[in-house]
């Protein structure tokens, strides 16, 4: 293949990430015909405009979970399965909700919920909390802060959730794995395993359009999980499948399937 100018490799790069999920340096600048360092300038370049996050010997799509909270950002999707997933909330429970924009959707219905006791790696989920006239009980996980996913991680959140148990984790996923479980961009995910070593019941809320993408990472398997609350999108092979797992699997009802 011939040398591309830097912006049209650029671009080629996002392309081809988009349809891929994930690219190799190495892979990169033997399509090009370029040098790896600069396909590592390349990369760092679009990480720095927000393009893409690099890892290791490549990079990855940016995550989709958003940290921003506003309601009016939240698809209809996610304020379904947040909904459906919010219904087996018993008042008094003791639960873990991680970070992320599909997770957080939950914190509207938490009001009505009396007597909580919520734990969270999110210091943006524990302020909505604290806003709130009916607020819960609320725990810090406390730990290394990281910048990725917009939450505490490491060894001292692990051992902070290690003190206490749980009726409940309510965990977002990146990616769903019909085969293997839920699955993350972010290789951090002991935290995640932490989470769901220490709840009686582990519920994953994930769009039904994350089956469709291939994530290397895995972050929880089947047997860890007990409930997959995802959107009436999700194909009946798919959900079939998931459930010969021994996972519950709910289906919320959308706006575009009114």
């Amino acid at each position: 293949m011939q040398k591309r100018n830097t912006q049209q490799r650029r671009r080629a790069i996002i392309e081809r990430l988009n349809d891929r999920h994930e690219v190799a340096v190495d892979e990169l600048a033997k399509l090009y015909s370029t040098s790896e360092v600069t396909i590592r300038k390349d990369l760092a370049e679009l990480e720095n405009n927000g393009l893409l996050l690099r890892r290791f010997g490549g990079a990855v799509l940016l995550p989709a979970e958003s940290s921003e909270l506003s309601s009016e950002k939240l698809s209809s999707r996610k304020k379904a399965i947040a909904g459906l997933a919010a219904t087996l909330i018993q008042d008094h429970n003791r639960i873990i909700i991680d970070s992320g924009s599909t997770t957080s959707a939950l914190l509207p219905h938490l009001p009505k919920k009396l007597g909580l006791v919520v734990m969270t790696n999110s210091l943006q989920v524990a302020n909505v909390l604290l806003e709130g006239e009916n607020e819960p009980q609320v725990l810090m996980t406390g730990g290394t802060w990281d910048a990725q996913s917009h939450s505490f991680q490491g060894q001292m959140a692990e051992q902070m959730l290690t003190a206490y148990n749980f009726d409940q984790a309510f965990l977002g996923a990146a990616g769903i794995d019909i085969n293997r479980g839920s699955t993350t961009f972010n290789e951090l995910t002991s935290l995640s395993r932490t989470m769901a070593e220490v709840s009686k019941q582990v519920i994953v809320l994930a769009e039904s359009e994350k089956l469709q993408r291939k994530i290397p990472n895995i972050e929880l398997p089947w047997s860890q999980i007990s409930i997959l609350v995802t959107d009436d999108g999700i194909e009946d092979d798919a959900k079939r499948q998931i459930e010969q797992h021994g996972v519950t699997v709910l289906c919320a009802t959308t706006l575009e399937s009114v």
